[in-house]
């Protein structure tokens, strides 16, 4: 028993209960005697989604996987609002994270799924199981003077900007019944709704959903986590290109983070948007479908005229991905140089690149039919 009150991280154990405690109670009392008005119920959402939003664009796309560059506001911003999610400071929060995707599910993943579902989302803090992961993981970010500040002021900037400043707005708004409200919805219940969200992505976006890109992690794609992480649940598509400032990659995916971020670079306040080419996100997909079809059926077990067939199936799709790459940065290309190239060309470039993704489709429909039937036929 001595052991495991040893093991207790006090601090974030009495910061989390207290907050949820106080969210769970305190909350419903207030609103059940006072009631909610419609600037309570803004300010708190705006807190939420600033904060979330802080987290997701700011400590986790830009600053742990630098997959975009941002202007000085933009930064400013999440470095202030990221402080009011109390979860560390930038920098800390990114050494922890890029430490997690270097040793993803085994010992030394600060909030490894392995361990179980309660311990990646919340018990990793409530628990010392080693020691805090070194700032050495992020010695680029120590460069940066507005992340390296809002890490040396952490504190009185959380706590300003996570109570402080929602119960001078709510003071503002009505006297010190609303700053009560303001303090206790955009302030504490904000906060446990925020840490939830953002656990969730250690947790659930580990636990539920697909895994079309890579079986090698636990990481997962899941819409239903998109909408409650801001965009953060297309996870297994994450891990695997985690250089792309998108985690939803299809235009109908639910990501919030990923459309603010493209707003963003409209405006000139980002740039630089990193996005892996969508032949080798293909390439990825394909290479995992033949994984999972190969542990069905092994190549030896079929006739020698199936696999003829697969092998030559195979190689219509190596050599459409082959002819589709090859387009693509002929168009790219072209497109950099649009002065020296006609409308003309520069179309005609872009329709080679288009039947070349399209007979890449068609090819790899044809393989996958051509190893359904032969798994079938074993």
């Amino acid at each position: 028993m001595k052991n495991q009150f040893r093991n207790i991280k006090w601090t974030n154990t009495l910061f989390l209960s207290g907050t949820l405690l106080t969210a769970l109670v305190a909350t419903p009392i207030y609103i059940a005697k006072v009631g909610l008005s419609l600037p309570q119920f803004v300010l708190f959402i705006f807190f939420l989604v600033a904060t979330g939003l802080s987290i997701t664009l700011g400590y986790h796309r830009l600053f742990s996987h630098l997959t975009f560059k941002a202007k000085w506001p933009v930064k400013a911003f999440v470095l202030l609002f990221g402080a009011a999610a109390f979860e560390g400071s930038a920098i800390a929060w990114s050494a922890d994270h890029r430490r997690h995707h270097k040793f993803v599910d085994h010992d030394d993943d600060p909030y490894d799924i392995s361990k179980g579902l309660f311990y990646a989302h919340i018990g990793w803090l409530l628990f010392r199981t080693g020691p805090d992961t070194p700032l050495t993981w992020v010695r680029d970010l120590q460069k940066d003077r507005l992340a390296y500040l809002q890490h040396k002021y952490y504190i009185p900037i959380a706590v300003f900007m996570a109570f402080a400043l929602p119960t001078l707005i709510g003071w503002i708004m009505g006297g010190a019944t609303a700053a009560l409200g303001a303090f206790l919805m955009a302030g504490v219940t904000r906060i446990v709704v925020v840490h939830h969200m953002t656990f969730c992505i250690n947790s659930l976006c580990h636990w539920i959903g697909e895994r079309p890109y890579s079986t090698n992690c636990t990481a997962r794609d899941s819409f239903l986590m998109a909408i409650c992480t801001f965009g953060e649940g297309y996870h297994n598509f994450h891990h695997k290109f985690q250089s792309d400032y998108r985690n939803g990659i299809r235009g109908w995916h639910f990501d919030p983070t990923k459309w603010t971020i493209w707003l963003l670079a409209k405006v000139g306040l980002a740039a630089d948007l990193r996005r892996v080419p969508e032949e080798k996100i293909l390439q990825a997909k394909i290479a995992e479908k033949e994984k999972q079809l190969l542990k069905k059926v092994a190549p030896a077990e079929l006739p020698e005229s199936m696999r003829q067939s697969i092998a030559t199936a195979k190689a219509q799709v190596e050599s459409a991905i082959s002819r589709w790459s090859i387009a693509i940065a002929a168009y790219r290309e072209a497109k950099s140089r649009r002065s020296e190239i006609s409308r003309d060309e520069l179309h005609s470039i872009k329709d080679a690149a288009k039947d070349a993704r399209q007979q890449f489709i068609r090819f790899r429909q044809e393989w996958l039919a051509v190893y359904r039937h032969a798994i079938l036929a074993a």
